[in-house]
């Protein structure tokens, strides 16, 4: 199903062959007459295309600009059964505009294309930028051009990577005396302007370019990273067995390039220590959230890098990640640019949106492309790290054709396989899984929308207390419990209410209701109940005033429901005050069961007033009961089942952080609350009592003391766990 990484990428045995028919065309059109284009074009159908488009904007330029054989789109059109049958591809119609424009004529737009829209040519007219993946004279110079030479100012050491039309070398810049990456490529695309925008850590930094060899090539010197690149270190993934990776396997293969360019192994660091203790999907978390970082510090100045494949990612000698090679990026950044005017990319790693701008045959260009697509061709890579293959069943040589576009589009536009998702290993974290397949989603709008909110589910997967929390497996407690959050809810406010009700009854029955005639008793009992059933009904409209899109929202996004960031926004900040409002909610029908209480005495009794005091205060003692407790396990529920849901849903900022800070304040504060319950309630219930009345109460208040002990080391290891449980969130929203 897979072929070994070993084997030479078939897009990169389609740039061999293009360079070759390149030099061959070129070297023809200088007897100065048009050569027969068609004696040029291979035969395999899988590289005739791509081969035949690149050709034609050769000839384009030799017929319109160096000699004057004017051609146009038509007469190839009519000539090539590749280009029939379709739209024109997007790029050919580009160059031709500029080719007739730059010939001293002026082009009509509606006369030139059917490929793009007016819109989109009219926006490239102004400044040229060339489509050609190779150009003319351009292949025949690099090729003369080899380890030993000096270029410019640079002295070539080493060769460190090769292409079909780029060469990139160790180099020492004499000027500056440093050893910089030098990569000579063909002259096209906007790579040094792209990489001049970003400054990022993890974006490989460029220095500055040259124009050579009558401006055919172009020299790009950068930072220069010894770590090799990904593609180094899947290469020994494939090669080891996946219960013996793990973080060390990535130091290790960077130690062997290392090694094999003469670079003295780092001492350790605070940062290879870190990686070397991670597993191996914990390591793929590291590695892509630091690349979803990159992607994100592009996308906000308009890059898309549109090649991600792990030959583009270099590695310093502590394992940091650098983005690199943005040849075919497409930036709105740079003056002149269109998504139009270079479009390339590796195919196992595209998108199905990217794949369907280089289709011939479906409308989508090359300016329908989002980060989203950049997010999906990343979790490709990620994937293909973790388990050592990529996530669809490609094969191995699809080539570039048509049929095999149509092949791997059709595997793209469906979840991926289950026979593939076995592959995963089995210390892989639900948390990632669910991060990789969602980046992998058919659907560009089931993505996370921005490289932020990539990080931060990445993040997630690092901290194992916080990814348990958000990704808890689907049959477990708290999955099933978070679904259920009003019975729940009610239920921690009733352990409150039931504990206090039961030392108000035993408390004030000795004192109280045993001097009283059976009648006033009976009174007392049902203006008791009179309250309770008047007071349920407010209660539970307030709770459901102040939980009205705290239910809402879990339920919808459970169902698939899409919303805005600042609708998520404003329901986390209001989940971490549920527990708050739960028990205030109690406290207030508690100060007016103690108002009532009170009444009750004075219209029914005529106990004197140091007796209504004593009974006030015992009740405000028993409300205090059932704040503290009614606030501990609501907000542990709700801490455990049902604000995680959130996180798996659009980025968090600061705010978030300081409101997971800000509740773990108060749950302290609440903490000291129940600690004072067993002073409290010495003091409260002894209060304004006669000496002999004392002993009528001690067995109630000794039994408050001894229960509430016992119930803080409960609260206090609830406590524990929340505290825990809001560090751990806390270190994942920010």
């Amino acid at each position: 199903m897979h072929g070994p990484i070993d084997l030479v990428d078939s897009a990169e045995q389609t740039r061999t062959a293009l360079a070759t028919a390149v030099a061959r065309f070129s070297e023809a059109w200088a007897s100065g007459s048009p050569p027969d284009l068609s004696a040029y074009l291979p035969r395999e159908p899988a590289q005739r295309r791509t081969i035949l488009i690149e050709l034609i904007k050769i000839d384009l330029e030799y017929r319109w600009l160096r000699y004057h054989f004017p051609k146009r789109l038509v007469d190839y059109r009519a000539e090539f059964a590749e280009l029939q049958g379709g739209p024109l591809p997007a790029d050919l119609v580009y160059e031709e505009f500029h080719a007739v424009r730059r010939g001293s004529s002026t082009p009509d737009p509606a006369e030139v294309t059917d490929a793009v829209t007016g819109s989109e040519l009219v926006g490239a007219t102004n400044d040229y930028r060339s489509t050609m993946i190779a150009r003319p004279n351009a292949q025949v110079v690099l090729d003369t051009i080899d380890v030993g030479h000096r270029v410019e100012d640079f002295d070539l050491l080493m060769r460190i990577g090769a292409g079909a039309f780029a060469q990139v070398y160790l180099a020492r810049q004499q000027s500056m005396q440093r050893l910089v990456a030098v990569k000579i490529s063909h002259n096209h695309g906007t790579e040094p302007q792209t990489l001049a925008q970003l400054d990022h850590e993890y974006i490989v930094r460029v220095f500055d370019q040259r124009l050579i060899a009558d401006g055919e090539l172009k020299l790009l010197y950068m930072q220069y990273l010894p770590g090799g690149t990904l593609l180094d270190v899947l290469r020994v993934v494939r090669s080891t067995p996946p219960e013996h990776r793990s973080g060390q396997l990535l130091l290790d293969a960077i130690d062997e390039m290392l090694e094999n360019k003469g670079e003295v192994r780092p001492t350790e660091s605070a940062v290879r220590i870190r990686t070397a203790a991670l597993t191996w999907p914990e390591t793929i978390a590291w590695l892509g959230r630091r690349l979803a970082d990159a992607l994100e510090h592009a996308a906000e100045r308009g890059v898309l890098h549109r090649d991600i494949k792990p030959a583009n990612v270099l590695l310093s000698a502590e394992g940091i990640p650098k983005l690199a090679d943005f040849n075919v990026s497409s930036s709105t950044g740079v003056k002149g640019t269109n998504p139009l005017a270079y479009f390339g990319g590796s195919l196992a790693y595209m998108s199905p949106e990217q794949l369907e701008a280089c289709h011939p045959d479906l409308p989508t260009t090359a300016a329908d492309l989002d980060t989203r697509s950049d997010i999906f061709a990343l979790a490709v890579m990620l994937w293909e790290l973790l388990t050592g293959h990529r996530p669809f069943a490609d094969e191995t040589a699809a080539g570039e054709s048509e049929t095999s576009l149509s092949r791997m589009l059709e595997l793209r536009r469906r979840p991926v396989d289950s026979e593939i998702l076995s592959e995963l290993p089995p210390d892989c974290p639900m948390a990632l899984r669910l991060v990789l397949l969602r980046c992998l989603s058919p659907h560009r709008e089931d993505r996370y929308s921005s490289g932020t909110e990539l990080a931060q589910q990445l993040d997630l997967c690092l901290e194992e207390r916080a990814r348990d929390l958000v990704y808890p497996p689907p049959n477990s407690w708290r999955a099933r419990l978070s679904r259920l959050p009003t019975p729940i809810l009610w239920s921690s406010s009733m352990v409150g209410v039931g504990l206090a009700t039961v030392y108000l009854a035993v408390h004030l029955q000795e004192l109280i209701a045993e001097r009283l005639p059976p009648a006033t008793a009976a009174r007392l009992y049902d203006g008791t109940i009179i309250f309770v059933l008047c007071a349920l009904p407010p209660s539970v409209l307030i709770y459901r005033y102040i939980s009205r899109n705290l239910l809402a929202v879990p339920r919808g996004l459970r169902d698939g429901r899409r919303y805005d960031e600042g609708t998520l926004a404003r329901v986390r900040s209001r989940t971490l005050l549920w527990g708050d409002l739960c028990a205030m909610n109690t406290l207030l029908f508690a100060v007016l069961a103690t108002v009532t209480g009170v009444l009750l005495l004075v219209w029914f009794t005529d106990l004197p007033a140091r007796m209504l005091i004593h009974a006030a205060t015992t009740v405000l003692v028993t409300g205090t009961i059932s704040v503290a407790y009614t606030f501990f396990l609501s907000t542990f529920y709700i801490v455990r089942c049902v604000y995680p849901i959130y996180l798996r849903h659009g980025p968090t900022t600061i705010d978030d952080s300081d409101e997971v800070r800000a509740l773990r304040r108060r749950a302290t504060v609440y903490l000291a609350v129940t600690a004072s319950v067993p002073v409290v309630g010495v003091l409260a219930g002894f209060s304004a009592l006669e000496p002999e009345e004392l002993t009528l109460v001690r067995d109630s208040v000794l039994g408050l003391c001894a229960a509430s002990g016992l119930a803080f080391v409960a609260v206090y290891w609830l406590f524990r766990k929340l505290d825990a449980d809001l560090r751990a969130l806390e270190r994942v929203v920010v």
